[in-house]
């Protein structure tokens, strides 16, 4: 098993996973894989679609076993999109695999009137999402995907924070009659989930619960935030922390409960801070009349550092040391 990065969590933080008795696993996108190929052996209408991304998503094993069931064209976002669609239209249950900074900008529109406006179900993978690709740059960040997506009607939008909630969308994406978009990055991450925890698209998983402050978090960064809610315990903070792996439709009941029951809320993504998690939970509470303490944190928009995902994790303080100093900052 592969193991994390070694700047990925600091020593304090691995100290206070392993007090939490939390186990590293694989990648998100490993269980993806093996997820999609478990569902395709046992259903010939399975197809994966990819854009030059069949080793890049792990599907190398799927294409060997069941070549019928890949289609590879090549760097052609926008192709890939129109023939998934297609291929939905015609009762296929398709998984359009490609890294998000390419399917969410270069097909946007083929996304927007082949598949969401047309109502295709087709099943958009963002593949090594938010700022996984790391000392590539900003051409290969996606921290767009999330903002452009809201803003499309009839597509919901799911962002998995460990194995169980990776395997739980694909396996409850077989089954759904709607667009959707899942993302998905590339590092190990820790099981947070205990067994007999249930997925829901549209509903949140609440981690722990508290008075003072409400970490609302999405994806790979909900391990930063559980640990910073476990480290602020010690210091006499109490918080909840919330998964919100669904981004669209948001869980508002949740939002709004952490937000009159909690003194702060911190809402943590992976993600430019303009358009995605922490807006909409902004959006959802003023519209309420509901207005506690609030800090997004997410990537700001400035030109985002170079470096692997762990340091532009730590510069931007989406991490166990960041989110505590951020919370403590609110509640002063």
């Amino acid at each position: 098993m592969s193991a994390p990065a070694p700047s990925m969590f600091s020593p304090a933080a691995m100290e206070v996973a392993q007090q939490l008795g939390l186990k590293m696993r694989r990648a998100n996108l490993d269980e993806f894989a093996d997820t999609l190929f478990g569902l395709a052996r046992a259903d010939r209408n399975v197809i994966a679609v990819t854009s030059d991304s069949r080793g890049s998503g792990k599907l190398g094993p799927f294409g060997k076993e069941l070549p019928g069931q890949i289609i590879e064209l090549g760097i052609a976002e926008q192709n890939l999109v129109g023939i998934a669609a297609g291929l939905a239209s015609a009762g296929k249950i398709v998984y359009a695999v490609s890294p998000a900074c390419f399917l969410t900008a270069r097909a946007l529109e083929q996304i927007k009137n082949d598949v969401c406006y047309s109502d295709n179900p087709v099943k958009l993978i963002g593949i090594s999402a938010g700022v996984s690709y790391g000392a590539l740059g900003s051409t290969h960040h996606s921290l767009h995907d999330l903002a452009a997506l809201r803003a499309i009607n009839n597509i919901d939008i799911v962002v998995p924070a460990d194995n169980f909630e990776a395997r739980s969308a694909i396996e409850v994406a077989a089954e759904r009659t709607k667009p959707l978009y899942v993302r998905f990055g590339k590092a190990p991450q820790y099981q947070i989930h205990r067994d007999g925890t249930e997925f829901e698209i549209g509903r949140s998983i609440r981690l722990r619960d508290g008075g003072d402050v409400a970490f609302i978090a999405t994806g790979e960064t909900v391990i930063h935030a559980l640990l910073a809610a476990e480290s602020l315990r010690g210091k006499g903070v109490s918080c909840r922390v919330l998964s919100m792996h669904t981004i669209k439709p948001l869980d508002a009941e949740a939002i709004l409960s952490a937000a009159r029951s909690c003194r702060a809320i911190v809402t943590v993504e992976e993600h430019m801070i303009n358009g995605g998690l922490g807006e909409a939970c902004a959006s959802l509470l003023m519209q309420a009349g509901v207005t506690p303490r609030l800090k997004i944190v997410g990537i700001p928009d400035e030109y985002t550092v170079t470096g692997i995902q762990a340091d532009i994790f730590r510069h931007y303080g989406i991490s166990m040391e960041g989110l505590a100093a951020t919370a403590q900052s609110l509640l002063r």
